[in-house]
């Protein structure tokens, strides 16, 4: 039986090969090594393909290894010509580094007070700034998260309590953090409380006693710029790209690490 070959050396998983047909329907088998050996002897074989009466075929590679394309007219009649392309493969899905390659991302603070006037325990690990809109759908699944991973979260829902003064509590909450997340959307841009909470997290962040993690929900980058360009640049985490779980584990194991 005449064919045509191609031997396409070694492949990655999901790679697609293309296969253009001209002048009649073919057999198209994509096979692996020891497939190939036995369709060429004339004996049983497995393949991916088939009878091809469109052009171009598109096959994707299954497993990685060394694969062969053959074109055949085996039950058929007339002839034709045949030839083959990978198609350029998709690029790796666009994902930050790890927090955990930031330098510095969670400031190390120095344990040994100078005196008992200076000292001041750091209560939480976590101080989460948000809009209230945004607490179905991303923060209270987000402190939960936290929360379940061990660490201390200041959220408003933890720590408030009838009578208490929102301010005081905000400011606390501020200034014993290591570990500022600010999520970031249209309704944070409009809100005052939390334009008031970021201001301290900026100025806590400038100082070097808290770090700044913005997370951005529904949001485009010319937004955040619009709204803050500091914030824009800052590293951070995407709502449409990270899942919530992705994200508090990720914060965890950055602030364990310390």
């Amino acid at each position: 039986m005449k064919f045509t070959h191609y031997d396409l050396g070694y492949k990655q998983r999901g790679e697609v090969v293309e296969i253009s047909l001209s002048g009649s329907a073919a057999n198209v088998r994509l096979m692996d090594s020891s497939n190939f050996s036995n369709y060429r002897n004339g004996r049983q074989h497995r393949y991916y393909g088939g009878l091809a009466k469109q052009s171009p075929v598109r096959l994707a590679i299954p497993n990685s290894g060394n694969w062969h394309v053959t074109v055949d007219m085996q039950g058929l009649v007339g002839t034709v010509r045949s030839s083959i392309r990978m198609l350029p493969s998709a690029l790796p899905e666009l994902r930050q580094p790890p927090l955990s390659s930031v330098p510095s991302l969670v400031h190390k603070y120095d344990d040994t007070p100078n005196s008992d006037e200076d000292y001041v325990e750091k209560e939480f690990d976590v101080f989460i700034s948000h809009a209230s809109e945004d607490k179905d759908e991303v923060v209270r699944p987000l402190a939960l998260a936290l929360k379940n991973e061990g660490l201390i979260v200041w959220y408003d829902e933890f720590e408030l309590k009838i009578g208490d003064s929102l301010r005081k509590k905000i400011d606390k909450g501020l200034a014993n953090s290591k570990f500022g997340i600010v999520v970031l959307s249209k309704n944070f841009f409009t809100k005052g409380w939390t334009n008031y909470e970021l201001d301290g997290i900026i100025t806590k962040a400038v100082s070097g006693e808290q770090v700044i993690l913005p997370i951005w929900h529904n949001i485009t980058k010319k937004e955040v710029i619009d709204f803050s360009p500091s914030l824009a640049d800052k590293v951070a985490r995407n709502t449409s790209s990270y899942t919530v779980e992705e994200i508090a584990l990720e914060i965890s194991e950055v602030i364990k690490s310390k």
